[in-house]
């Protein structure tokens, strides 16, 4: 029996033999909820499973729940929808809008702004760790949008600024050292963040050699997370849910828009670029700027922020531009500067942004442990719906949150 099943198997027979136990005295102490750990590969397509490329996380998959795939929130990029994983918030309500984002009074917010990240008047809502450590459990953040910003005071009890070079092996380590730990110091709810697959399938396309061997690396990497839980015990009392964040599209040197192409940008300031475009109208250009931008063109949809269409449950938040355009998907806009210096590239790329309801956009999401089904696949469902799961899997009030337990039940291990 391979690492992983036997992980499932123990995970089983600790229950059954607690069950077969002497009952006790009847008492009033609720049950102890285990632990959680949310595990992050940024990118990954759920199509990157089951093609000789992730043993383990096939494994893992067959032993626990798969979803056929699950729906990021809108827009389909980064922050917001990790942000949305831990809180159940749309981020249209968490106030992490896109990757770059304007606010009128606390300026420019971009991924690589370390003020902006570490400031927590942008992040809205109350992320899980905040939660779980009102409830007198530990938490801990190996990398997570958010973690680094005092949100309501409070940081989960062990964090990290985030750090490319740390190695796999090195972020492995680090949080099987967690959930090896003693009850009073162990995490109650702890998070895993790797960000190769994403990285390497934006430089060369979600489908090329770079990219392939990024998924065969972080799949290695959870092989070793799941031989280490299960030597040391953990496996049996942690629930570990593997998610990404969104998928990945190819794009080819020949589907690239200067952004100047869609509307001169002496009319408008250009919020953000990519595939879901923000523009705000400067005083005077409001007219002008609307009847160039607004509808449908060739290769993208332009909307009044108010009449964005109601699936993406997106419009209403202050940060959002005045002019929301979206890009086929597979489209990419680009600034002026950028554009010039694309031209005579010949390799096709990756990007992500794009409607969260297309095939390339899918997200995945895997469970396994002590409350968790056996060897299931559930429907496709929406992201904001982790959130009531892992309240539920805690035992801990979940905040106010735009998700659903009932579409994820089939989740747990009735």
């Amino acid at each position: 029996m391979n690492s992983i099943l036997r992980m499932a198997a123990t995970a089983v027979l600790t229950l059954a033999l607690a069950a077969c136990a002497t009952t006790p005295a009847p008492s009033t102490a609720p049950t102890p909820a285990h632990s959680v750990l949310l595990v992050s590969i940024d990118g990954f397509r759920p199509d990157y499973l089951g093609k000789g490329n992730t043993p383990n996380l096939d494994r893992v998959a067959a032993a626990g729940v798969r979803a056929e795939w699950m729906n990021p929130s809108f827009p389909s990029l980064t922050f917001p929808n990790h942000y949305t994983l831990v809180t159940g918030l749309r981020p249209d309500h968490h106030g992490i809008v896109h990757n770059n984002m304007s606010d009128p009074e606390l300026g420019k917010f971009s991924l690589s702004k370390r003020e902006a990240v570490q400031n927590p008047r942008w992040w809205g809502g109350e992320p899980i760790w905040v939660g779980v450590q009102k409830a007198g459990y530990p938490t801990a953040a190996m990398f997570w949008p958010g973690s680094e910003a005092p949100i309501l005071g409070a940081h989960p009890t062990r964090w990290h600024v985030f750090d490319a070079k740390v190695t796999n092996t090195q972020r492995v380590n680090t949080v099987t050292g967690w959930m090896r730990e003693p009850m009073n110091t162990r995490p109650r709810f702890a998070t895993l963040y790797f960000d190769e697959v994403d990285h390497e399938a934006h430089s060369f396309g979600p489908f090329s050699e770079q990219a392939t061997g990024a998924v065969r690396a972080v799949d290695t990497a959870i092989g070793d997370l799941f031989a280490q839980m299960q030597r040391d015990g953990s496996a049996a009392t942690t629930n570990v849910i593997i998610v990404s964040d969104h998928g990945m599209a190819p794009v080819t040197p020949s589907q690239r828009i200067n952004i100047a192409d869609m509307v001169p940008t002496d009319w408008v300031e250009v919020v953000a670029a990519g595939q879901t475009v923000g523009f705000n109208p400067k005083q005077g250009y409001e007219a002008q700027a609307s009847q160039r931008l607004l509808g449908t063109h060739e290769h993208y949809t332009c909307w009044d922020k108010s009449k964005i269409p109601a699936k993406f449950h997106y419009g209403s938040n202050a940060r959002i531009p005045a002019i929301v355009c979206l890009m086929q998907t597979g489209w990419d806009a680009l600034y002026p500067d950028t554009f010039a210096k694309a031209k005579g590239q010949t390799q096709t790329r990756g990007s992500h942004g794009f409607d969260p309801y297309s095939a390339d956009m899918r997200a995945a999401f895997i469970a396994i442990g002590p409350d968790i089904a056996q060897g299931k696949v559930i429907p496709a469902f929406d992201n904001v719906d982790v959130y009531p799961l892992m309240m539920h899997l805690l035992k801990v009030p979940a905040a106010p949150n735009d998700g659903d337990l009932a579409p994820v039940r089939g989740v747990l291990r009735q």
